[in-house]
């Protein structure tokens, strides 16, 4: 690996570690902003450089640093009611880098980071369901629907930022 690449690979590893504690409350689950940093990592470094930045803020979170939402960290984060998110992450990462990688069209990025949100969701619902105890549609309206229309703004603010932060980049 180039020096340049693991320097980009950390600053954006940084940048989810910035990002991702930032919570807004609305509920039992807090809107959070891994999944923007998520995007916004696969969409400057593409699939493996993307994916791989998340992976190193995961082990850094499960290692108990405090870089998860809400500035906790550790198992107990990682397995708790969110925890299925934390997952998800990795899926959003893969299918929103593999849609980024074959296709130029921002209406195809755009698609693969919602088709991964959609990854989280599966992965997160059930788990919270599972780890809260609730049924699944109770789960589905904690920690699902009142994010969809906010992620997919999410989704549309990584296109635009991550296309004018691509334009003043060195290649």
């Amino acid at each position: 690996m180039k020096t340049k690449t693991m320097t980009q690979t950390a600053l954006m590893t940084a940048v989810i570690c910035i990002l991702a504690p930032m919570t807004i409350p609305i509920g039992a689950v807090p809107v959070s902003l891994t999944n923007l940093a998520v995007c916004l990592s696969v969409y400057l470094l593409g699939l493996k450089r993307g994916t791989l930045s998340y992976l190193i803020y995961y082990i850094l979170g499960c290692f108990g640093l405090p870089v998860f939402s809400g500035f906790q960290g550790g198992l107990a984060k990682a397995l708790g009611p969110t925890g299925g998110c934390l997952i998800g992450f990795f899926l959003l990462a893969l299918i929103s880098g593999i849609f980024i990688e074959k296709s130029g069209k921002k209406y195809i990025h755009l698609l693969g980071m919602i088709l991964g949100g959609i990854a989280v969701y599966c992965v997160g619902v059930p788990w919270f369901a599972f780890v809260t105890q609730t049924s699944m549609k109770q789960a589905f309206m904690t920690a699902c629907a009142p994010f969809i229309l906010i992620d997919i703004l999410k989704c549309v603010f990584v296109l635009l930022v991550g296309n004018e932060i691509k334009k003043r980049l060195p290649r």
